[in-house]
C-alpha cells in the first residue's frame, strides 16, 4: 500500500463515497427509483444524478486547483452545494 499516500483527507474522501453508495443502495431497496426529468436535459434516476454530481465535483476541484491559489476547501464547499442541487433538482 505504499503506492498511495493514505492521509486522513484521502481516507475521509473514500469513506464518504462508500457511505453515500451504501445509502443509495438502501434507498433503492426501500423506495425504488424511477426515471424523472428535472432541469438536466435527460431523464435520470437517483444513481445517475449521484454519478453526475461526482463528475461535477471532480471538475470543480480540478478547475479550482488549476485556476485559483485559494484552499481546496472552498472547492469542496462548492462541490457539496453542486451535489445537493443536482440530487434535488436534476
Amino acid at each position: 500500500m505504499t503506492w498511495m499516500a493514505w492521509t486522513l483527507p484521502t481516507a475521509i474522501f473514500f469513506a464518504v463515497i462508500a457511505v453515500a453508495l451504501s445509502v443509495l443502495i438502501v434507498l433503492e431497496l426501500e423506495r425504488p427509483t424511477s426515471m424523472s426529468r428535472g432541469w438536466l436535459p435527460m431523464a435520470t434516476t437517483r444513481g445517475d444524478r449521484f454519478f453526475i454530481s461526482l463528475l461535477g465535483a471532480a471538475f470543480i476541484h480540478l478547475l479550482w486547483l488549476g485556476l485559483t491559489p485559494w484552499s481546496a476547501m472552498y472547492a469542496s464547499g462548492l462541490a457539496i452545494i453542486w451535489s445537493g442541487v443536482i440530487m434535488a433538482k436534476g
